[in-house]
């Protein structure tokens, strides 16, 4: 097996029939692997695998609704995971989201639509100050806002083994969540950590 040094790596050129079943096997074992130069190997050299690259350089994942990957799709809020949280059925995450923006006897009705249609709705009702939810005003924007956005999370994934399996499905890796017009009321960091704590409870 010849070995070549190059800036960018190092090349493996089988220089025999078996050598190259050897390293065409090798290589589909760790297909996109990360590999470290390990210390201490005297004149010699060593890479030890580090596992799949994603995982092993926690390349971050971009949680949206427009992800090619549906797991993906499946974990942002727009997906159609019907949960029930405090006695009303809801068809999304983001259906949740924006009944708060409404009175509470509107909620049962928003909360019955597809995430697109109740988003699109909620463009007829700004927000005030404070939304009211169980009896308690919230203020906009402030963690105490947020909380409630991670207590529909949390009532999603473990009411949905789909969407449970898509978040486990993430590991350890970051996630985040960036869209082309970020929230005001939750910005995308907040919605990134969210779903994060949601994963490390579960």
């Amino acid at each position: 097996m010849k070995t070549l040094l190059k800036p960018e790596g190092i090349a493996l050129v089988p220089e025999s029939e078996a050598e190259a079943a050897s390293l065409a096997l090798w290589k589909s074992e760790h297909d996109d692997f990360a590999f470290a130069s390990a210390p201490n190997v005297g004149k010699g050299a060593m890479l030890s695998a580090l596992g799949p690259r994603l995982e092993a350089c926690h390349i971050p994942i971009n949680v949206t609704s427009q992800s090619r990957d549906p797991n993906i799709r499946l974990i942002a809020n727009f997906s159609s995971t019907p949960f029930d949280l405090d006695g009303v059925r809801y068809t999304s995450v983001e259906s949740f989201w924006q009944s708060l923006r409404f009175s509470e006897a509107e909620r049962p009705r928003i909360a019955g639509l597809p995430g697109e249609d109740a988003k699109r709705l909620s463009s007829t009702q700004p927000y005030g100050s404070h939304v009211r939810y169980a009896d308690v005003l919230v203020p906009v924007g402030t963690w105490h806002h947020w909380q409630l956005m991670k207590k529909a999370c949390l009532a999603k994934f473990q009411q949905n083994a789909d969407a449970q399996a898509a978040l486990r499905g993430t590991g350890s890796r970051p996630l985040q969540h960036k869209v082309r017009g970020d929230s005001r009321t939750i910005p995308g960091i907040i919605m990134a950590d969210i779903w994060m704590a949601v994963r490390a409870a579960l």
